[in-house]
């Protein structure tokens, strides 16, 4: 079995900006979150991208947009050591189409990731600034870290994570709870 690191994307790995990110131009890779990800890369955690992308409902932007940003996210990590093993999206929104079982907060994308890449979710961990983030990986029986928006991952939290520790982002920062 395999153990990951499960990643939501905007306000993770790239900058928030509080909307959909429609073009490569706007899209500011977040560099320092790749060093304390390459160290659990090399720890053995597959690294993998899990986010909602509904703008591609909406027609604000393409998955073609999409894949250009996603393949210069892994270059950026490539370049550093590290390899996003796969980026899974919903291309969904609630205002346009069907309901849909991979849209966060549901554990749809967690699932199909845990089944293709025969991952153990109980040694995994997802990251995320949203509290939907959480709720889709502990869906899928996956330990979740609620960050703030564009805050530097702590290698030392995730481990503690990992090891069975629980904590919370407050106004006052990362809390035990």
């Amino acid at each position: 079995m395999n153990k990951a690191i499960f990643l939501d994307r905007d306000g993770v790995l790239n900058h928030e900006i509080y909307d959909y990110i429609t073009r490569q131009e706007d899209f500011k890779i977040l560099e320092y979150q790749i060093a304390p990800l390459k160290k659990l890369y090399d720890e053995g955690y597959l690294l993998i991208i899990i986010t909602n992308q509904g703008g591609i409902a909406q027609q604000r932007y393409t998955e073609e947009t999409l894949a250009e940003m996603h393949r210069s996210l892994s270059a950026r990590f490539e370049e550093q050591g590290a390899l996003i093993t796969h980026a899974y999206y919903c291309p969904h929104h609630p205002t346009v189409s069907e309901e849909c079982n991979c849209r966060k907060p549901k554990s749809g994308m967690l699932l199909e990731a845990i089944a293709a890449y025969h991952i153990d979710p109980s040694l995994s961990v997802m990251i995320g600034d949203k509290p939907r983030d959480v709720e889709a990986a502990n869906g899928a029986g996956v330990k979740g870290i609620l960050i703030a928006p564009d805050e530097q991952i702590d290698y030392d939290l995730v481990k503690q994570v990992l090891a069975g520790e629980d904590f919370q982002v407050s106004s006052a920062g990362m809390q035990r709870l």
